[in-house]
């Protein structure tokens, strides 16, 4: 497949290693100017952003939320039939309050209105240091899963496809109004949990205390002075989150 991927933080340069990997032809541009790629170990082909929307059959969006309004002018350009794959997380401290969202909008029901697209969100409900390493082949015993929600059936297939080639089991969760239970702050996001505990944790998710369980993980993280190993923070959310 072809596959563009507009970021170059942590989850897009590891999605577009895996995918290059099972020999996926991918595009890869920062949203702001290609000279920010330099220096940066890249898997697939670096170009301009207004290159990364074109002859693709897959559009990776992993750019900060508060940006995401800003490439809409990006994803116009995009073709119809294009997979619209959004991995971005709200967090006001990072990204401003956004007001509709403070009021109760989905984030992701928020970022299709910005973009103006049916978004599918996905890879958003992992840590960058899960997907690095801890994908395995289908079938594994305890095979970590994603959550993947959206309002079209064919790209959430070819999403739940990708993820599975990826490395990990892929758990349909919905309508795009319903991904608010693979947010920041629920009991599916980032705990690292196997497809049969995923599916448990989405039903588990509760709307309300979700903003005020993820702020609670932020401010516990902010303040550790000796810092948190990969495996501390999957407990933190776990413990937490679950509460």
């Amino acid at each position: 497949m072809r596959f563009g991927i507009i970021g170059a933080g942590p989850i897009a340069l590891n999605i577009s290693k895996k995918l290059v990997e099972n020999g996926h032809d991918v595009k890869i541009a920062d949203a702001r100017s290609i000279e920010r790629l330099e220096g940066k170990e890249l898997a697939g082909t670096p170009v301009n952003v207004n290159e990364v929307i074109t002859n693709i059959d897959v559009l990776v969006i992993s750019i900060p939320f508060h940006a995401l309004p800003s490439i809409r002018n990006i994803v116009d350009q995009a073709g119809e039939d294009v997979v619209i794959l959004d991995t971005s997380n709200y967090y006001p401290y990072r990204d401003n309050k956004i007001h509709e969202i403070e009021k109760g909008m989905v984030e992701s029901v928020w970022v299709s209105n910005q973009l103006g697209r049916p978004i599918t969100k996905a890879f958003n409900n992992l840590l960058a240091y899960t997907l690095e390493h801890k994908g395995s082949p289908e079938g594994t015993r305890g095979r970590i899963a994603i959550a993947i929600a959206g309002d079209n059936q064919l790209h959430k297939q070819i999403t739940m496809n990708i993820v599975n080639e990826l490395g990990f089991d892929p758990v349909d969760s919905g309508s795009l109004s319903d991904s608010w239970r693979q947010q920041p702050g629920t009991p599916a996001y980032c705990t690292e949990l196997t497809k049969e505990e995923l599916t448990e944790a989405l039903n588990k998710a509760n709307k309300e205390k979700a903003p005020f369980l993820r702020d609670e993980v932020i401010e516990r993280l902010s303040a550790a002075n000796g810092g948190y190993s990969h495996q501390d923070i999957v407990n933190l959310n776990r413990d937490i989150f679950s509460s």
